[in-house]
């Protein structure tokens, strides 16, 4: 039998950040701390590739909105045909570019987000896609750039295994992870952050379905996984980041 304890608690969550949200005179923001960084970042010696931009883009093909959203859903057969990096480059410009920036503070990207605080970093685990060694990457979307985080040749089985034996995403071309920085938003919104982090990833994910229609490809949202086997798997502490969403991309 369900806890309906435990289910008022969720469901006081959703509702107690509207009225949390109404006073942040408690806030690191409110309290004058300077504003977290926009970007984790990156070492010196780390390796960078350099993604086509989207003015560059040749083979990413226009598409109607109303096929894209008459067309989507979830998929979980791919084929084992790559993805090229034009089309991942689409992919992450999709759903974390960067539309505009103001200064070191905020962005106006290709999703909305609480505050333009973009609490997301975007993880890749690479299996399939042409050019790229298959392994742990992120995304830099202040400068549309990929840095490995470390090369893996069994990424796919690993990253199935994290998400608790759904095989089917072995077979997909690279898996987007999302990791919530959760003091982005909590510097604004305090209490209120954490409501607005699963909003923005509901954001981005559904990007990536439609963006996926544009290029013959598909995806499939998943929240079940191993929370300590998905945060070793890219790197991550699992405490001020930790993994919230993924989803896999192959070819139809």
């Amino acid at each position: 039998m369900i806890n309906k304890e435990l289910l008022n608690k969720g469901r006081n969550f959703l509702k107690d950040t509207v009225r949390l949200s109404m006073d942040m005179s408690q806030t690191d923001q409110a309290s004058g701390v300077p504003v977290p960084p926009m970007q984790k970042s990156v070492s010196p010696a780390a390796q960078i590739i350099t993604l086509v931009k989207p003015r560059d883009w040749d083979t990413i093909e226009p598409i109607e909105l109303r096929s894209a959203f008459a067309r989507r859903r979830s998929r979980r057969n791919f084929s084992d045909k790559s993805l090229t990096q034009e089309e991942l480059s689409f992919l992450l410009w999709a759903t974390q570019g960067v539309a505009r920036k103001f200064g070191d503070n905020a962005t106006f990207r290709t999703v909305p987000s609480a505050g333009a605080r973009h609490s997301l970093e975007t993880y890749l685990c690479v299996n399939n896609v042409s050019g790229l060694d298959k392994g742990v990457y992120r995304y830099l979307p202040l400068s549309h750039e990929l840095v490995l985080v470390r090369p893996d040749d069994d990424i796919a089985n690993k990253t199935a295994t994290a998400v608790m034996g759904q095989n089917f995403v072995a077979t997909a071309a690279v898996v987007f992870l999302w990791a919530a920085i959760p003091y982005r938003m909590e510097w604004r919104y305090g209490l209120a952050a954490h409501k607005v982090v699963a909003l923005d990833a509901g954001h981005v994910c559904q990007n990536l379905y439609l963006a996926c229609e544009a290029i013959s490809s598909g995806t499939c949202a998943i929240a079940a996984y191993d929370q300590k086997a998905i945060d070793n798997l890219i790197g991550v502490d699992g405490e001020d980041e930790f993994v919230i969403y993924l989803a896999p991309v192959g070819r139809n």
